[in-house]
């Protein structure tokens, strides 16, 4: 498969700006894999395509307000500085990405907060916008933690909006959320309400929870035209050994897997045994599923509408077919369907 085969317009207005009043009520388009049919449905219908002792497995990484600005020494400038994960707690050393990254160099000290009440110094340049930061800090770590947590904003996308506002605190962030470490919120699962939950709970569909700390490479863009060129960024994730017998448990009963998110594929297909069984693992992953592909444990994908040329788009077409899915997102535009983290969503059964 080519990069430009995933290519298709879409315009701002098409990208949900804000989440729905309600989780569970966005819209939901149902597509039958096998024959290509289309259904319109709101999401809480989701309840309707699963029987008891069928399986959902979600992603229950919790978001941190990754995105700060600050000032540099002596000049002033602005820099925003976006987090990436913490490498020691108890030096405070942080990998981050600054921009404008030109304006940064190791030795320079950035000031944070009304009061610059938190300093970082670079330590090192690790790509040409990543960066080392030292958070000069002497209180404990939990404290530090707090306070500079205090000075960050979610990480919304820029390009649903400029900047985070406070409906972002709690709907950028899933309800199961739970294991931070993640820079981007598994969108698939925004949808998801504690009534839709209690409604599978009387139906007896069960659910499990696997941990993947979305970075920001799970955006970042292809840029090479064989797919088989582009390497993913590893990312995190734990299945633990509950959740790995529960979901091989439901498969040997003959019932189906949904799989909530993109990120709950890449974890499950990672470490599959010869007899189609997932074993638990804590490690990284950097799978990149594209067309073809065969499939070892999802029966069923929950995901979000994508944009043109993304990998999230390519793993959407590998489970429910390129010309399916391709058809449905002509279809999604030709229905006003929202695209987008805060957009609507798409069943392939």
């Amino acid at each position: 498969m080519k990069l430009s085969q995933f290519n298709f317009p879409l315009t701002l207005d098409n990208i949900a700006k804000y989440p729905p009043k309600f989780r569970d009520e966005s819209k939901l388009m149902i597509l039958h894999k096998d024959s290509g049919e289309i259904e319109h449905k709101i999401f809480k219908d989701i309840i309707n395509y699963c029987d008891e002792g069928d399986l959902f497995v979600f992603n229950d990484t919790k978001v941190f307000p990754a995105r700060l600005c600050g000032n540099k020494e002596k000049t002033g400038a602005e820099i925003e500085v976006f987090l990436l994960r913490e490498l020691n707690s108890e030096q405070r050393l942080w990998d981050v990405l600054v921009d404008p990254a030109r304006k940064i160099r190791i030795g320079n000290k950035l000031y944070f907060g009304e009061n610059d009440n938190m300093v970082a110094e670079v330590i090192d340049n690790t790509t040409s916008r990543g960066r080392t930061l030292r958070f000069l800090y002497d209180g404990p770590h939990d404290k530090f933690k707090e306070e500079l947590y205090k000075l960050g904003e979610m990480p919304v996308p820029k390009w649903i909006r400029p900047k985070a506002e406070s409906i972002d605190n709690e709907r950028f962030q899933t309800i199961y959320a739970k294991n931070e470490g993640a820079v981007a919120t598994p969108a698939a699962g925004l949808h998801f309400s504690r009534e839709l939950f209690k409604r599978m709970e009387i139906k007896g569909v069960e659910k499990t929870f696997l941990t993947l700390h979305m970075g920001l490479g799970h955006f970042r863009t292809v840029d090479v035209e064989d797919l088989s060129k582009h390497k993913m960024d590893s990312e995190q994730f734990e299945i633990t050994e509950e959740c790995a017998d529960l979901i091989n448990g439901t498969k040997h009963d003959g019932k189906k897997i949904f799989a909530v998110g993109i990120t709950v594929v890449r974890a499950l297909e990672t470490n599959v045994t010869t007899k189609n069984d997932v074993t638990p693992f804590s490690g990284w992953t950097n799978k990149f599923i594209f067309p073809p592909y065969k499939f070892s444990i999802p029966d069923a994908l929950v995901t979000n509408f994508h944009l043109p040329m993304s990998t999230m788009l390519m793993t959407a077409t590998a489970f429910g077919g390129y010309d399916n899915v391709m058809n449905a997102y002509k279809v999604a535009l030709e229905n006003d369907y929202k695209f987008g983290t805060y957009g609507d969503a798409m069943l392939i059964i």
